[in-house]
């Protein structure tokens, strides 16, 4: 039997290193025993199935992105925000023309600007002209709008027991969000590690939050450095890399094996980073990756049957003692047809990753994306679904669950 002698060393050294924190929090203890309930509470107050929260400020970031912050909505029962690791995501219950939908975005805030009373969350969305859902924030987002949504959700954080005290973070685009609560976390919270950020943008004028990342940089104290890579033709600033995060680019500013890696940006980013960081030779755990959201155009992926790309199949879903039958695209997943025909699915990722839209198909067949095929094995072999990565190509005979955020 093969030893991984290099793996044993890094969860020995992880390990130590959480013996003086966990020290100190024994020692803050309070002394008196836990009261009947509190644990549920408690567990409550970290992991609630939904939380009613309030718009407080609208503020752009750059032309096509916009920032809004969201505080608790009292008058609706939710008096405090639930906590959060930095790099989690809330996904958002809203109505739209009538069809409630559900939108996964990553906490651009700090985990400790969500503490207390006055406690807030923020995201960062970037205007799609073709998206309806961000068009439709950008019309009627404003102060005073209540919001529906999930605990926080997701693994995208830092851990110490699995990952290096050297975090290097791959971010292009709208990817840049949960870097950046990480930093604020790392510069100003509790989050004991270091961050090398090498953030891909088009152009200068597209870096989301420039002048912010600079101050962090300058207060890190040398926990945080970003490094911006522009893929415009033009000529880059002094202070900017030119093309994209490659292997090279990365060696350049990281040291790889003594680091932990965490990409979030576009699905095409994803696939070329993903050959650019096989030149290391890395273990699997030194990787990590952000929820990609659904296929932007699921036709144009290998082993997608393009017999099919164009059609409108039956759907029939079962949901309790409910059953309706609804149109299904083949182009889109069934998750799609679900909220389409108002029946208001369960959903958080929109990935494939989380479960939370778990479904079993009593007859016909999907498409499943290979790299958005988050179910476990038991779960393909007795045939449930994740309906957000699930494309029909044929009539098809479902069974949703109940819930939602």
């Amino acid at each position: 039997m093969k030893i991984n002698v290099k793996g044993h060393i890094w969860d020995l050294l992880a390990f130590r290193r959480l013996v003086p924190t966990r020290r100190k929090r024994i020692a803050k203890a309070s002394p008196q025993p836990l009261q009947p309930g509190t644990i549920n509470r408690l567990a409550g107050q970290l992991h609630p199935k939904h939380q009613n929260l309030l718009i407080s400020e609208v503020r752009d970031e750059t032309r096509t992105t916009r920032t809004f912050r969201l505080t608790p909505d009292p008058e609706l029962g939710t008096r405090e925000l639930a906590y959060f690791r930095a790099g989690q995501y809330l996904s958002l219950k809203v109505e739209v023309d009538g069809i409630s939908i559900s939108r996964p975005y990553s906490i651009s805030s700090a985990p400790f600007q969500a503490l207390g009373p006055d406690g807030f969350y923020e995201i960062t969305v970037r205007r799609i002209e073709t998206g309806f859902f961000t068009s439709y924030l950008w019309d009627n987002w404003t102060v005073g709008t209540r919001i529906e949504s999930s605990g926080p959700c997701g693994e995208f954080y830092y851990e110490p027991m699995r990952d290096a005290q050297e975090i290097v973070g791959l971010a292009g685009g709208m990817g840049i969000t949960p870097f950046y609560s990480m930093a604020k976390e790392i510069v100003h919270g509790d989050l004991d590690a270091t961050l090398l950020l090498l953030y891909g943008s088009s152009d200068k004028d597209e870096i989301v939050y420039q002048e912010e990342l600079k101050a962090l940089e300058e207060e890190s104290d040398g926990k945080f450095k970003v490094v911006h890579v522009l893929s415009c033709d033009d000529l880059p600033p002094d202070d900017c890399e030119q093309g994209f995060i490659t292997a090279d680019l990365i060696k350049k500013y990281a040291n790889p094996e003594n680091s932990s890696f965490f990409i979030c940006g576009p699905q095409p980013m994803y696939e070329f980073l993903m050959g650019e960081l096989e030149a290391f030779r890395l273990p699997k755990k030194q990787i990590r990756r952000e929820v990609l959201g659904m296929t932007s155009d699921i036709t144009r992926e290998p082993g997608f049957p393009q017999e099919v790309a164009d059609k409108r199949f039956q759907l029939e879903v079962h949901i309790g003692s409910v059953t309706t039958k609804i149109p299904a695209l083949a182009s889109e997943p069934v998750l799609v047809a679900l909220e389409r025909a108002g029946l208001a699915p369960p959903s958080q990722c929109r990935s494939g990753v989380c479960g939370f839209c778990h479904a079993l198909v009593l007859s016909g067949d999907v498409f499943v994306h290979p790299d958005r095929d988050g179910r476990r094995a038991a779960d393909r072999g007795f045939g449930y679904i994740h309906p957000c990565a699930s494309y029909p190509v044929s009539d098809l005979e479902i069974s949703v669950s109940r819930g939602g955020v």
